[in-house]
């Protein structure tokens, strides 16, 4: 066996801790499932500064011979700053204190993403991807055929369950576009009417017309999405499909739909788009709100957020998109022209115009 130098055996442990950080990354969102379970960011909240292990397990009842588990799943979810560790001078232990993460895990604040983290940790919906070996080589259309046998339309058409998880997944993610509207308010402060497109329970119109309530707002989604749904004096709801009609308006707004979508379908609803917004002449737009993937700009982290949502609707034959693919779509449903504006987190706003 030949001998090594030093640095090929860096380079061996180096690419050894990468694999290891891979396979070990399934952890992070079951470790954040359990600290949501346990309720750990309502106590944090609750307490009104940082709780020492003590009290947390005492208000857990953990039993006193598990406390060095808690504090080591604590550890590691504060490693990637899920919560922040705190030493009480008061106590003389350890404490935790919340993060703008887990802020965002605090029941009733507004912006609480907990449905989120139930949605995409659901033991079913996180075993379809130990079929992608399976599904890759196959025939199916979807990950979701190959490993439920249903695609994730069906399954939400005929369970109940996955319906409303979804919904209210979908529903948190919506909060956050209030936090949004302050950076784009010219997106929406000329219109006189818009349809939310594929907008379920009415989360982002509902932040929308309350923002503008001149404006005449309706969200277009399938009857059993709407079906339990009240509007107000200008919020109303219509059942329907996108691939078949949508109702005429100053704008159509698209969140997070057509990443559902592979590129033949985002153009069938770009034209429905195009068609209904074609008279308004220079007022008619569509507004689209999407992850733009742009790995020469955006940071590590935050790309590293967008390829872990592309695999993600990889799941369902869809994609995100870079700039330029969504330009592609745009033009090859006949729109002339659009402005791109990053608002918030890892999304973008996108006017585009006929």
């Amino acid at each position: 066996m030949g001998s090594m130098d030093n640095q090929e055996a860096i380079e061996l442990f180096e690419g050894q801790n990468i694999l290891y950080m891979q396979l070990f990354g399934h952890l992070k969102p079951l470790c954040l499932k359990w600290a949501l379970q346990l309720g750990i960011p309502d106590i944090i909240h609750s307490h009104g500064k940082p709780v020492t292990l003590s009290h947390l397990v005492s208000t857990l009842q953990v039993p006193p011979s598990k406390t060095a588990f808690v504090q080591r799943l604590m550890r590691f979810l504060a490693h990637d700053k899920i919560f922040d560790i705190h030493h009480s001078q008061e106590d003389h232990e350890v404490a935790y204190a919340l993060t703008p993460a887990s802020k965002l895990l605090v029941n009733g604040s507004g912006h609480c993403l907990s449905p989120m983290v139930r949605l995409i940790t659901d033991p079913l919906l996180m075993s379809k991807y130990h079929h992608l070996g399976e599904w890759i080589c196959g025939e199916d259309p979807t990950l979701y055929e190959t490993a439920l046998g249903t695609s994730v339309w069906e399954l939400l058409d005929r369970e109940p369950k996955y319906l409303s998880l979804f919904s209210e997944g979908m529903a948190s993610d919506s909060q956050m576009v209030d936090l949004a509207l302050k950076n784009c308010t010219s997106a929406f402060e000329s219109l006189d009417s818009m349809v939310d497109v594929g907008g379920g329970t009415g989360t982002t119109a509902r932040i929308i017309s309350e923002a503008y309530p001149k404006m005449k707002c309706v969200v277009l989604d399938l009857p059993q999405v709407i079906a339990n749904s009240t509007g107000t004096n200008n919020l109303s709801f219509l059942g329907g499909d996108m691939f078949k009609s949508i109702p005429q308006a100053d704008a159509i707004l698209l969140k997070w739909v057509l990443h559902d979508w592979d590129d033949e379908n985002c153009v069938k609803i770009l034209k429905n788009c195009r068609e209904t917004i074609s008279s308004k002449g220079n007022r008619g737009k569509v507004i689209v709100i999407e992850t733009v993937i742009n790995e020469k700009l955006d940071n590590k982290d935050v790309t590293q957020t967008k390829l872990s949502l592309d695999m993600t609707m990889l799941a369902i034959n869809g994609k995100e998109r870079t700039e330029e693919e969504w330009k592609t779509l745009f033009t090859e449903a006949g729109f002339k022209d659009y402005k791109l504006f990053p608002i918030f987190g890892f999304r973008s706003l996108i006017e585009v115009y006929p």
